[in-house]
């Protein structure tokens, strides 16, 4: 593989992003330092960290979503509790998969926790219509319940 200079790698990342990663893999691998193209390497490995993060707390509100939603809507409980409870194991699969990648995403989850809560409750009160009463503003159930693949609550209803 031929490989570019600096300002070729810069506009090979703007004209061909697959090409520029096999490129800049091979420069790494064969230790071209000199030919690597920093600014947009090191843009790349900070946006794989922020899409890492975004990725754990997005699956973590959408467990938190059908937690509350098993625990507070009676009303759809009977038809839907199946595709919640479904729902619930896969969000908690991946997200342990991406823990056994990423253990410190951990913290990630421990530092989020409250605000993922305060947005999968949003998210449940707009899309049931539940009353916003009905579903209380701190979390009913704690991390390690969260992430415990034996742990399915029963209703919370009052």
């Amino acid at each position: 593989m031929t490989t570019p200079t600096t300002q070729a790698q810069k506009t090979l990342y703007e004209k061909d992003f697959y090409l520029w990663l096999q490129t800049t893999a091979e420069l790494l691998k064969n230790q071209r330092l000199d030919q690597i193209d920093w600014e947009n390497l090191i843009e790349e490995i900070e946006s794989m960290g922020r899409s890492e993060r975004k990725e754990i707390k997005s699956r973590l509100i959408i467990l938190l979503e059908h937690l509350l939603k098993l625990s507070y809507w009676e009303s759809e409980k009977e038809y839907n509790s199946r595709g919640w409870r479904n729902t619930i194991i896969e969000q908690r699969r991946q997200i342990e998969l991406t823990l056994e990648d990423s253990p410190s995403l951990k913290t990630v989850l421990s530092e989020s926790f409250l605000d993922c809560y305060q947005k999968a409750r949003m998210d449940t009160i707009q899309k049931t219509q539940l009353s916003s009463n009905l579903l209380p503003s701190e979390p009913p159930f704690t991390l390690t319940e969260v992430l415990n693949p034996q742990y399915f609550p029963q209703s919370l209803q009052m």
